[in-house]
């Protein structure tokens, strides 16, 4: 398949890989402050609006696509990352707590991510690889956000029950 705009394929490889290290780094940093429920749930809305891009046509893709793509997301991408990220309490906040793990996995899903790519690239159009693997994404960010939800308000119910009981 041709890219448009005279854009070379190794250019996009290494870009994937800027922002996949722009993304470690970024995680790995807001390990250091305390979390909140609105850090946990805004990466999913703020990508939502991503959906947009079906409204142009040559990235329309059929549904039955798109329901594979984010399913393979939350099943094979997300579980990983739901497993490997835990929160601590320490002092009256929440923290996520690094995992040696999360960087490999996280690694490990880039690559795996990026040679699924290269191979579907060749079966269909630019912009339909872009709208199946945008929703692979948010396959595995929706239930690995709503996973560390669900955990950081549990932390939260029980860290004021205790100060109420006190």
């Amino acid at each position: 398949m041709g890219f448009p705009f005279g854009l070379n394929p190794q250019w996009i490889t290494w870009g994937t890989l800027v922002m996949a290290g722009l993304f470690l780094f970024v995680r790995l940093r807001a390990a250091r402050h305390p979390t909140n429920g609105k850090k946990i749930i805004m990466p999913p809305l703020g990508m939502s609006t991503g959906f947009l891009m079906f409204l142009y046509p040559p990235a329309q893709i059929p549904l039955s696509w798109g329901i594979a793509a984010f399913l393979t997301g939350a099943f094979c991408f997300s579980l990983p990352l739901i497993y490997t990220s835990r929160f601590e309490v320490v002092g009256r906040n929440i923290y996520l707590k690094r995992s040696k793990a999360f960087v490999w996995i996280l690694l490990i899903l880039l690559a795996i991510r990026m040679l699924a790519h290269e191979y579907v690239e060749h079966l269909i159009s630019l912009e339909q690889t872009a709208g199946v693997f945008f929703i692979l994404a948010f396959g595995m960010l929706l239930p690995w956000r709503l996973a560390m939800y669900r955990e950081y308000t549990r932390l939260r119910r029980g860290m004021l029950l205790v100060e109420k009981g006190k």
